[in-house]
């Protein structure tokens, strides 16, 4: 169920008269790590809806103390949470997503929800093949234990510092883990680590349907949770779609791209598109 902070933002968007964008996060971070990028794309003139996950805390302090609320949180149960979230817009938004978001993003632009998305190092869905090392080494921390498929695990300073923020500087990395991570749900990892042995797996995307809107994916050129291969073949997959599908890789920049000091950059590579398609 939307909380009332949710159902603020959407009826605000639907009273404004401006055009909707979702913003969808991913594993560690809060729906909080978006007002930023919520900022700017007001200030373009748009009316932005930044809905949490199913039982998601507010805060990060709470989070951290109450790691158990994330868990078990599988992809079709996101999905379907920001779909309820989307169907209580009275216009269709653009839909921006950012690591298993991005999947996310996907998975929602294929049920013809969204007018346009933009999937950032988006996390690998069925059909997506390559598995670098660094992406093996960043989803370890959970994928370690099976028993973590029912749990939350939050990361280590060092396992953040490799999986998220190793673009940035030390100072800056530090200050963005005592800001930003929470536990993540094992779930989502375990379902993507399997996806590709089971047909029917909740990471699976419709890229055939004509609805779907164009889409433009983001890469980090320095991302070890999700490199350039990952996120090139999922654009290779959604090419086949008959609207507009774009990618760009952005230099120098770590899975932290939405979060750390050159958030700005991204956020008007996704802003420029958005504004192009969004209807």
């Amino acid at each position: 169920m939307a909380t009332a902070r949710e159902l603020g933002e959407i009826e605000i968007a639907n009273t404004s008269g401006r055009p909707p964008v979702v913003f969808v996060h991913g594993l560690w971070l809060l729906a909080g790590s978006w007002q930023v990028w919520q900022d700017k794309f007001e200030a373009a003139g748009f009316a932005t809806v930044a809905p949490g996950w199913p039982d998601e805390p507010e805060s990060v302090g709470e989070g951290r103390a109450n790691p158990s609320v994330f868990a078990g949180k599988s992809v079709g149960a996101i999905t379907a949470y920001y779909a309820d979230v989307i169907a209580r817009l009275e216009r269709k938004p653009g839909i921006v997503g950012h690591s298993f978001g991005g999947l996310i993003t996907q998975k929602l632009a294929g049920m013809g929800l969204g007018t346009v998305s933009v999937p950032i190092d988006p996390a690998p869905g069925r059909g997506v093949l390559p598995l670098p090392l660094s992406a093996l080494r960043a989803s370890f921390p959970a994928l370690r234990n099976p028993a973590n498929r029912k749990k939350a695990v939050m990361l280590t300073y060092d396992q953040f510092r490799f999986a998220f923020v190793n673009a940035v500087p030390e100072d800056e990395a530090r200050r963005l883990y005592d800001e930003f991570p929470v536990p993540g749900a094992g779930l989502p990892l375990f379902q993507a680590a399997v996806a590709n042995f089971n047909p029917k797996s909740e990471t699976l995307v419709d890229r055939a349907n004509p609805d779907r809107g164009p889409m433009k994916f983001l890469s980090g050129e320095k991302d070890h949770t999700v490199p350039w291969a990952i996120t090139n073949a999922a654009y290779q997959k959604q090419r086949g779609n008959a609207a507009v599908t774009e990618i760009e890789e952005l230099p120098g920049r770590g899975h932290s791209l939405v979060i750390d000091s050159g958030w700005e950059e991204v956020a008007d590579a996704a802003l420029t598109f958005v504004q192009k398609y969004h209807a």
